[in-house]
């Protein structure tokens, strides 16, 4: 048991120093003509490489905008729309096709859930979107 452990104390300094140049320079990268991946801290003659700091992160993509509150687009649009006058259909047995339109009542309906579907995900709501109730 005393061998291994002298061994380990033996080789760490040392697999510690011939780190250490690689640790404070550059690292650099490229594939043979087998595809084979090489490493090295000098850059090879005639190899197309890339180099890189050692211990050095890639920079992780910006992140896609996010959407403002989804659920506050989507309730504002259903207004807009049913606030209008075009015509609204309703695909009553789910098969991606318009059954029917809206009726008037409906449509009122549809309108003031549309309207608390606002107030309830919207921060504040656009100035045109809902008008404030009074009472």
């Amino acid at each position: 048991m005393g061998r291994p452990i002298r061994f380990a104390s033996a080789f760490l300094p040392l697999a510690m120093a011939v780190a250490l140049p690689v640790a404070a320079g550059q690292v650099y990268t490229w594939k043979d003509a087998r595809g084979v991946t090489h490493y090295a801290d000098a850059p090879p003659a005639g190899q197309t490489m890339k180099a890189r700091t050692f211990g050095e992160r890639p920079v992780p993509p910006t992140a896609p905008k996010a959407v403002a509150n989804s659920d506050c687009s989507n309730a504002r649009s259903n207004f807009t729309l049913l606030q209008g006058t075009a015509r609204v259909g309703v695909d009553d047995n789910k098969d991606g096709k318009i059954d029917r339109e809206l009726t008037a009542a409906e449509r009122a309906a549809r309108l003031k859930v549309a309207e608390g579907q606002v107030e309830l995900y919207c921060e504040k709501p656009a100035a045109d979107a809902v008008t404030t109730r009074k009472g």
